[in-house]
């Protein structure tokens, strides 16, 4: 035990002459860049249609790059927040999120497409509430479990009040329906009180609870049930229900092990729908191939092992509250990537999930860097105290 601390202090110490974590750096800068150049490639044929009625074949890639812009400012800015300001605000972050999940929902305030109202439309742009509530839950959850620590054990004062406000955001995000968004905030807030010490009972029972729910919401609705059975068999209906899955699969088979070249995709010409959000990865397997698909998908395993790795340094500083958000940022990423790629293979059915730092821009994108800005924080916070500087 006392080697282990020895070996770990003298890691540190190496660590600590670099003011910011090099691999996250390189890692997140790696696949925003990938991203760039695969939201053009994979939106080119849709951007043309917009040339006939006088609009501009990089409108995808200029909207994107514009998100990037605000994305990477708000990463700057999150850098030089100390994290004890985002602990005193998460509560009012979090109702703040709660109160646009409410306003989303009003016709006249919210905007609808494809039969779900989830945006906000202003000035051509548009922003998704419930991606700032992915942010908020993680910085709440954190919060609620450091000041809950001592309940944690208990169903009535440590469980059930935080249950309830995630039944509330729950029952907000099914009105929409974002379904997607609403099983990445719930596995936020199950690894973040598991994390937290919760009482293995409870989660026992909550993992239980949360099955239940979850095959209840498949049964209300029928569309949910069509993407289910279409996902078991999308060659059964390659036509409708199977239609975006059986495309996506092509795409990977047409590209084979180094892909059929950048730009050379087929299957992103009107065939395979949303090839710049949701089925980016199938563009990237087409044209890159099996080797660009792992590198990718190994980009991503290795981004969410830092940010662990980052929140356990903070947990032996006993900077607990900067170790649950920093572990929380990459139960997000690491499970909405895991989520969007299984869709994208056909292991999980459609969910309308991005694949996070890559897919089209939007407020998904900015919140991403928002994310990785405060785990940059972190780490900068922790490198500062191993060099005996408290901030």
């Amino acid at each position: 035990m006392l080697s282990d601390s020895v070996n770990w202090s003298k890691k540190a110490q190496k660590s600590v002459s670099y003011n910011f974590d090099l691999v996250l750096f390189w890692l997140t800068l790696g696949l925003l860049g990938l991203g760039v150049v695969m939201v053009y490639s994979s939106s080119i044929a849709i951007a043309d249609n917009s040339v006939l009625v006088g609009g501009s074949p990089y409108r995808f890639l200029i909207r994107h790059l514009f998100s990037l812009s605000i994305g990477l400012m708000l990463t700057l800015l999150a850098i030089q927040i100390p994290l004890r300001y985002w602990e005193a605000i998460a509560p009012v972050l979090f109702v703040i999120g709660l109160v646009m999940l409410v306003a989303v929902l009003i016709p006249w305030i919210g905007h609808e497409a494809n039969g779900s109202r989830r945006w906000f439309r202003f000035a051509g742009f548009s922003f998704q509430p419930s991606e700032l509530m992915k942010f908020a839950a993680v910085i709440y959850a954190a919060n609620y479990t450091i000041r809950k620590g001592v309940h944690m054990s208990s169903f009535k004062r440590g469980f059930l009040p935080l249950f309830s406000v995630m039944v509330l955001t729950g029952t907000l995000l099914l009105r929409e329906p974002d379904f997607g968004a609403f099983v990445v905030i719930t596995a936020i807030a199950m690894g973040v009180l598991f994390l937290g010490g919760m009482n293995w009972k409870l989660f026992a029972v909550l993992t239980l609870l949360l099955f239940v729910a979850f095959v209840g919401l498949i049964n209300m609705a029928e569309y949910r049930q069509a993407r289910l059975f279409g996902f078991l068999n999308p060659f059964g209906d390659p036509l409708n229900t199977g239609y975006q899955l059986t495309h996506s699969l092509m795409a990977f088979g047409l590209g084979g092990l180094f892909g059929v070249g950048l730009g050379d995709s087929i299957q992103k010409l009107h065939y395979l729908p949303e090839p710049h959000t949701d089925f980016i990865l199938a563009v990237i397997g087409e044209e890159m191939g099996f080797v660009g698909v792992a590198v990718t998908v190994a980009a991503f395993g290795w981004l969410t092992l830092r940010m662990i790795m980052i929140g356990n340094q903070a947990a032996r500083l006993e900077r607990y509250f900067a170790a649950l958000v920093a572990q929380g940022v990459a139960i997000w990423i690491g499970v909405q990537a895991l989520i969007n790629m299984g869709v994208n293979v056909g292991a999980l059915p459609t969910k309308g999930l991005t694949l996070p730092l890559l897919s089209f821009g939007g407020s998904g994108l900015i919140m991403n860097c928002l994310a990785i800005g405060v785990i940059f924080r972190i780490d900068y916070e922790n490198r500062s105290l191993m060099k005996g500087i408290n901030l």
